[in-house]
């Protein structure tokens, strides 16, 4: 696949990258690359197959993030996702939460490089999609960039060509996930420094990034970006960074978003979603503009949320223009 699929990419995260948070941002971003929500390999080989892997056609291009440390597990896994349509598969090689922790996957499999190779392969000879690692620059307060060159290194020797970075440590101990995200310094320029050592890999930069012109800028360094609370908590800067970096792109405007979602919510009703899961990744997108809280308020309102009506996003979006045209 070409470098440039990777050029905007939003983030696996757990109870938020759902499949319709996944329909919505694509609307928003046409030619993003989505990722799932990390599904554990005890989830797919245990659990209910198609709960974890179903998806909307629409979401494409769309990558299954798994998390786990057996590599024919991992195998059978990654076989699943190939077979339900995924376009790529990732391996979780970041989360640094205790639950995490005890099944011995996540961030501290970093420590375990030659074991994270073997997972990788046994996934490449399980599915001929892209095997891709998400990763830390380091664990606990360790800041050596040995440590990183090293584990890259291990996997690059598997043929695995894509690793998307996150430019923080993992702190195994001491810190929530929440904290995770945010007190380990971000440190670009050593996420820098293995693009330089790598040069034929596709380097992937994630963490802090949150505005169009940040990313413009990082493109000039990194083979993509990837989007992780930004995109949920101010969903349009997806739209302002895909009319960026491509300006031939048509990227459909807030009120043909809104009548989509009616219809895609319409259908999802009908087999028995609750409207409250659809438009929960809804809730930040007019951020900014005048009569955004009336937005927020309509599509947050329990009573009205429980009457499952998609009619509800179009009502909000009434409330929000007229409200604007007031306050203008």
């Amino acid at each position: 696949m070409p470098v440039s699929d990777w050029r905007l990419c939003v983030a696996p995260m757990i109870d938020v990258t759902d499949r319709h948070c996944r329909y919505f941002h694509r609307l928003l971003a046409p030619r993003a690359r989505l990722y799932t929500e990390m599904i554990t390999t005890g989830a797919l080989l245990h659990g209910k197959v198609a709960r974890h892997l179903d998806f909307d056609p629409a979401e494409e291009p769309v990558a299954l993030q798994l998390g786990g440390s057996e590599p024919e597990a991992l195998a059978e896994s990654a076989r699943l996702g190939q077979q339900w349509g995924y376009d790529e598969i990732n391996l979780n090689c970041g989360c640094p939460s205790e639950r995490v922790q005890k099944g011995a996957f996540g961030a501290c499999l970093m420590a375990e490089p030659a074991l994270v190779a073997d997972c990788v392969k046994a996934m490449q000879d399980a599915v001929s999609i892209p095997v891709t690692v998400k990763h830390r620059l380091g664990l606990d307060y360790d800041d050596s960039y040995g440590f990183v060159r090293d584990f890259v290194g291990k996997i690059h020797d598997t043929g695995c060509r894509v690793f998307i970075v996150h430019a923080r440590n993992a702190v195994l101990k001491g810190l929530s996930p929440k904290d995770n995200r945010e007190k380990p310094p971000l440190r670009y320029d050593m996420a820098a420094r293995i693009k330089a050592d790598f040069p034929d890999c596709t380097i992937v930069l994630n963490g802090g990034i949150t505005g169009v012109y940040e990313v413009a800028s990082l493109l000039g360094e990194f083979d993509g970006v990837m989007l992780g609370r930004a995109a949920w908590h101010n969903p349009g800067i997806l739209s302002d960074i895909s009319r960026s970096m491509h300006p031939d792109l048509i990227v459909s405007e807030p009120a043909q978003i809104v009548q989509a979602m009616v219809q895609y919510a319409g259908r999802e009703i009908e087999k028995g979603v609750p409207l409250r899961l659809i438009v929960r990744s809804m809730l930040g997108w007019m951020s900014g503009r005048a009569g955004a809280r009336y937005w927020r308020r309509t599509l947050s309102d329990h009573s009205q949320l429980n009457d499952n009506d998609a009619r509800l996003i179009d009502r909000a979006w009434s409330d929000l223009v007229l409200r604007a045209s007031e306050e203008g």
